[in-house]
């Protein structure tokens, strides 16, 4: 069996300078909840819409792995604006596989979007971003994927290690269900250093300063052979300046 490697955890206290040291930052899931005054029940109560993601019609690889919602906000201190639906679009610079066509995905639920929790988590993260680059107003794009086993392997990353093109990058994992594999990888973008990790802790917490590194995640498989398993995650992108695409 693969050795699990653990994260490298930051404390609250500690975050933001890791993430300006080393262009990444880890929190675990009670600093998370301490870092959003959240419950269990209140995170539970916006995992629960991740049962209702419909199925990514874009994968180039045919695969039936991956379940998916697209929104967008711009988060200016603790204001949210909810933007236009509008369609995700990445150049090929960045995304290889899937760059430079438009792909639209289904919005988030109304009520998720309107959850005083949800427009927490925008502002929280915005304020790392902002400790990072300076305060201004930020273009998020958020992505509640959940990946599962239907093909008996299910990818993460399909384009393989990348960056996206954004300032910041947050990557919360929400839930494993009955699957192996899915360890994180972040390596320096101009430099031999890289970390690897599995994020176990629902509502842990990965911060990736999108300049500095690059990002994957290894393939599931299931725990045991033919019963179904999932990887759920929210991943949100902070990007100056505007929307990719406008």
């Amino acid at each position: 069996m693969t050795r699990a490697f653990d994260p490298p955890y930051s404390s609250l206290a500690q975050s933001d300078a890791d993430l300006a040291r080393q262009g990444f930052s880890l929190l675990g899931a009670h600093e998370v909840a301490a870092w959003l005054d959240a419950s269990a029940a209140d995170l539970e109560r916006l995992h629960g819409a991740w049962s209702d993601l419909p199925a990514d019609a874009y994968l180039k690889d045919g695969g039936r792995y991956r379940r998916r919602r697209h929104s967008c906000f711009v988060v200016d201190g603790a204001q949210v604006t909810e933007s236009p639906h509008r369609a995700h679009w990445q150049p090929l610079e960045y995304n290889a596989l899937h760059g430079g066509m438009q792909r639209w995905f289904e919005p988030m639920a109304a009520e998720l979007r309107a959850d005083p929790l949800w427009r927490r988590i925008l502002v929280r993260v915005g304020e790392a971003v902002s400790a990072l680059h300076g305060a201004r107003p930020w273009y998020v794009e958020a992505h509640p994927f959940r990946i599962d086993t239907t093909d008996g392997i299910g990818r993460p990353t399909p384009e393989g290690a990348h960056r996206d093109g954004v300032d910041l990058v947050a990557v919360f994992m929400l839930e494993r269900h009955r699957i192996k594999g899915g360890e994180s990888r972040v390596f320096e973008a101009e430099g031999p250093a890289g970390q690897r990790f599995t994020l176990t802790e629902p509502w842990s917490l990965l911060l990736l300063d999108d300049a500095r590194v690059i990002h994957e995640t290894t393939p599931i498989q299931p725990l045991v052979a033919g019963e179904l398993g999932w990887r759920d995650t929210l991943v949100l992108t902070y990007r100056r300046a505007g929307f990719q695409g406008d």
